[in-house]
């Protein structure tokens, strides 16, 4: 986002806050935590700042676009209140059914002694996942009543997710091509931005527990925009609906996880803001200017977004620490990014990097850098990235190695995508 944001002409000056190494490149980087909402608007009133565009959801979860509005700043994001659509799992279930948008059937519980009985009765495969923030790991697909029994456990008794996990929706499993959609919204208005495909879970062939992703790929395979539009018509715009007569209107980008069944589109998730590593691989396709995109989705005028990709497929293929997403190693020395990104079409983002007491690039989080790639076709921008990865020198790195494959099948196929405006 940072990246974008800073190619626009309108902009005059660009501040992250907590920021990284990479977007130290891009503007300047504040040293205020995501979720310190007070000291984030003193900032932002100090600066005089024109428009807070927050990245992660913790941050509107707590509140933060409530508190600049009230201090008469633009924030490009919902309210505290709206923002519920990704910070309670059944308060989004409860919102479909309102709004008749097809989901699976669920159920929440608030102990596990019933959550237990309720999946030893309907057997497995079962999704269970904590109702509350928990960073992209509290989605358990069961594939086993035990799993499942295992996953309850973890949440609610041993709170593993720490508050998150204390209450739980268990769901039915949907089958399907599961897709990413994503649309500015103001109140009522839905602008569509676009889709990509996420890999959710750490090991190749979908196997393995589910992280915040490990790669992802823009446009998806058999998902054009008529498609994309007909989803939002489906799963978005009633929602928005609802919001609103809720007396809670919903203002910001809506990422709507999908899953593409052999019912139709069925959703699966909201999220309230741009997703990674989904938006590493839309936002290098962008080329019209996000900044006044972004400016309008604060002041409710959507009619005049003006929102354009080139035809280039994309890729984002994530470099993990290894032990992501249990318990992942910190501190290694990384090297090689300039010799990697200065391969065609090849761009770097960070995510967990930091500088150490020698100004030496280390890892610092789970999710540590992203590599992408952009190409005439999802095969050439998927070797491209590939190509550059072996450039990153990162003793404990660990990626997927056949991001992409799925959509590369499926277009072989016949059903290639366009995605393009």
């Amino acid at each position: 986002m940072a990246a974008a944001i800073a190619r626009s002409p309108a902009l005059e000056a660009l501040f992250i806050a907590p920021g990284n190494p990479g977007t130290a490149a891009l503007g300047t980087n504040v040293a205020i935590a995501v979720d310190d909402v007070p000291a984030l608007v003193a900032f932002a009133r100090a600066e005089r700042i024109d428009l807070v565009v927050p990245g992660p959801e913790a941050p509107l979860v707590a509140g933060l676009a409530d508190a600049c509005i009230a201090s008469g700043i633009p924030c490009a994001g919902p309210s505290r209140a709206a923002a519920a659509l990704e910070g309670s799992k059944s308060f989004t279930k409860e919102i479909c059914d309102a709004a008749d948008i097809p989901t699976a059937r669920w159920e929440r519980f608030d102990t596990a002694a019933p959550a237990l009985d309720f999946v030893r009765r309907r057997g497995a495969p079962i999704v269970i996942k904590a109702d509350g923030l928990a960073a992209g790991k509290g989605v358990v697909v069961a594939t086993t009543v035990a799993e499942a029994e295992d996953a309850i456990r973890s949440m609610m008794d041993d709170a593993t997710l720490g508050t998150a996990g204390q209450s739980v929706v268990i769901e039915e499993c949907l089958m399907g091509d599961e897709v990413s959609l994503f649309a500015f919204c103001a109140d009522e208005t839905a602008v569509l931005i676009g889709a990509a495909q996420d890999h959710k879970r750490i090991g190749e062939g979908d196997t393995g527990p589910n992280t915040g992703g490990m790669g992802a790929v823009s446009p998806p395979a058999g998902f054009d925009r008529a498609r994309q539009e007909a989803a939002l018509d489906l799963l978005v715009r009633p929602m928005l609906a609802e919001m609103v007569r809720r007396g809670t209107p919903f203002r910001g980008v809506i990422f709507a996880g999908l899953m593409l069944t052999a019912d139709g589109p069925k959703l699966i998730e909201y999220n309230v803001r741009f997703g990674d590593p989904e938006a590493q691989a839309l936002l290098i396709r962008l080329r019209s200017d996000l900044l006044p995109a972004l400016a309008s989705v604060a002041a409710g005028t959507l009619d005049a977004a003006d929102i354009r990709f080139s035809d280039d497929h994309s890729i984002s293929i994530v470099l993990a620490a290894r032990g992501y997403p249990g318990k992942p190693g910190a501190g290694g020395v990384i090297t090689g990014l300039e010799q990697a990104e200065a391969q065609p079409g090849v761009h770097i983002f960070h995510a967990g990097t930091r500088r150490d007491d020698q100004g030496r690039l280390v890892a610092a989080g789970g999710r540590v850098l992203t590599v992408c790639a952009t190409g005439s076709t999802l095969g050439d921008a998927r070797a491209r990235a590939y190509r550059a990865i072996p450039a990153i020198h990162w003793d404990d790195a660990v990626w997927r190695r056949d991001i992409g494959d799925r959509a590369l099948r499926a277009a072989s196929a016949g059903d290639a995508p366009s995605d393009a405006r």
